[in-house]
């Protein structure tokens, strides 16, 4: 078992399928689970935010590649970023936080592309996270970086210290 921890994501994926395992194309999932894709402050409410982000996210993309209109990505999810701004809902100012998309290509993990994905198609999920977390976040974003020099994930320090008990720690 220890040379399992050795492998890498494509290694991995090539065992699993050589041992008939369907799990070989499900995308990566932080073992943090949504704490990654929560920067700022962890709160029930921000990362149930990011959970119907992602769920959006990962639904349009399916759907979208199903109907052959892309390929889907390697790795794709939606974060939450502690950034606010003043938008609209009806004729109300509104002030919510940014959600950005983040879809890459990789063989291995190590370096990655980020996906060229269909305007509509990102118009589509934007309109739709807009909608459904109205007040929570009024702005989406795509994010092109990449890796290097960004990283698949979204997460930062502050987030990992909130998770291991931390959270005073700058």
């Amino acid at each position: 078992m220890n040379r399992l921890r050795d492998l890498y994501k494509d290694e991995v994926r090539e065992l699993a399928r050589t041992l008939k395992i369907n799990v070989a194309e499900r995308q990566p999932f932080p073992g943090p689970g949504l704490a990654v894709r929560t920067l700022g402050d962890l709160t029930p409410e921000r990362v149930a935010v990011v959970r119907e982000a992602c769920a959006i996210v990962e639904e349009e993309f399916e759907l979208a590649a199903a109907e052959g209109k892309m390929e889907i990505p390697w790795q794709y999810f939606a974060a939450l970023l502690p950034v606010r701004s003043v938008g609209v809902h009806g004729d109300v100012r509104a002030y919510g936080e940014t959600i950005v998309v983040r879809a890459v290509q990789s063989i291995d993990g190590m370096s990655a592309r980020y996906s060229e994905i269909p305007h509509a198609i990102l118009q589509k999920i934007s309109t739709r996270i807009t909608n459904t977390v109205k007040g929570a976040a009024n702005r989406v974003v795509y994010d092109i970086t990449h890796k290097p020099p960004g990283i698949c994930w979204c997460w930062c320090s502050r987030c990992w210290c909130s998770l291991l008990g931390m959270e005073n720690i700058p």
